[in-house]
């Protein structure tokens, strides 16, 4: 195996951003080694070569995979293929475990040292794939402390070296700097609408959050608006759904989550990262039928937004599926900027999500475990 080669790779555009930093940190640790795989701008331009880019990999739900497994075969395929020829000491999977436990067990086969970071979430899966995980992963690496316990019990090597939303999680301009470029008024309450980075994100929950802002208006007048657009997607895409409407857009997307007073975002990473930043949101969730469908039947939780699974309890609404309406959204969201101290309430408790996180540097500790092959419990499996 080559000692000097590392595959990694991410799916989506939340694994890119956390893979960026990974492999910036692990190009200053040993710079010379080869860091090759599937990422996004992050990853490539903190020097890791792609193979392909997460925007041909960014599908959401069932019935959305169902649809693309072809080309989910063919990149399968290419990779065992760059595996076989290439012979990586290490492979480093990020998130992604539709994909990426399968790659696994192909790597596995082929001599592969299999590194997991940025876990599956198994909290909502259940057993089943930690038995996976545990024929499959030769060290995982955790961002949540509670993780660290669930794969520990069932014996298999594991690390928390915190979260890396942490590191870099900060807005760019001030909110009068940040009002001022988008004409917006510094005195008036702002509501920043995050409808996700895949375009089935978009093109479900834009438009009612556009609809729900304009409702909100009729109550709200001097009510501001704010879209953040995801940088793997063409803005165009945008102005087709706000058909003609004359919305600002922000790609400074954590300038719109820090200087908001209110969010709409799609459950995913953007909540905890919001949560982070200290801004009260709704979140919104809508995903096909079939896709639904099947996800209530193999999950099991009372919360899908990352922010409140932290937290152990719902401290920021949750809307899905048929409920995400424009009169829901606006109901939701004149309730909450109606209440003063709800809304300080809310903001207490993200700092406690925050704080649950753990310390910066996240990325040099995973670093430090993949390059170095150490673990603070080197003895998890004995």
């Amino acid at each position: 195996m080559n000692s000097n080669s590392i595959l990694i790779i991410a799916g989506e555009l939340s694994g890119d951003v956390q893979g960026g930093k990974l492999v910036a940190a692990i190009k200053k640790m040993s710079p010379d080694v080869s860091i090759t795989g599937i990422g996004g701008d992050n990853m490539k331009d903190a020097g890791m070569e792609l193979l392909r880019h997460i925007r041909e990999m960014s599908f959401l739900g069932f019935s959305e995979v169902i649809k693309h497994l072809p080309l989910i075969r063919q990149i399968m395929n290419e990779l065992t293929e760059w595996i076989e020829t290439n012979r990586p000491e290490t492979v480093v999977l990020i998130d992604y475990p539709g994909f990426n436990l399968r790659l696994a067990k192909k790597a596995k086969k082929l001599g592969c040292r299999v590194v997991y970071y940025i876990s599956p979430q198994i909290w909502a899966w259940g057993a089943g794939r930690i038995k996976k995980i545990s024929r499959l992963v030769d060290h995982m690496i955790v961002v949540f402390p509670f993780e660290e316990k669930i794969y520990r019990s069932a014996g298999i090597k594991v690390d928390f070296v915190g979260h890396p939303i942490l590191e870099g999680l900060k807005s760019k301009l001030s909110r009068d700097e940040f009002f001022e470029k988008h004409g917006l008024k510094s005195d008036k309450s702002l509501v920043g609408l995050l409808p996700g980075s895949r375009i089935q994100e978009v093109e479900k929950l834009y438009l009612p959050m556009i609809e729900a802002a304009e409702l909100m208006k009729k109550e709200l007048p001097a009510l501001q608006t704010v879209t953040g657009v995801s940088p793997t997607l063409n803005e165009k895409m945008y102005s087709i759904i706000e058909t003609g409407k004359d919305l600002e857009h922000s790609k400074a997307v954590y300038d719109v989550m820090q200087h908001s007073d209110l969010l709409f975002v799609a459950s995913g990473t953007a909540t905890l990262e919001s949560a982070c930043l200290g801004t009260p949101m709704i979140i919104v969730y809508k995903v096909s039928p079939v896709s639904w469908f099947l996800g209530k039947m193999l999950v099991k939780l009372k919360n899908i937004g990352l922010v409140n699974i932290v937290a152990g309890e719902q401290i920021v609404p949750e809307i899905l599926q048929s409920e995400v309406t424009a009169t829901r959204l606006a109901s939701e969201g004149l309730s909450l900027l109606g209440d003063k101290t709800l809304m300080e309430d809310t903001r207490k408790r993200l700092v406690m999500v925050k704080e649950s996180l753990g310390k910066t540097g996240a990325s040099q500790r995973a670093a430090e475990l993949i390059v170095n092959r150490t673990s603070s419990k080197d003895d998890n499996k004995d």
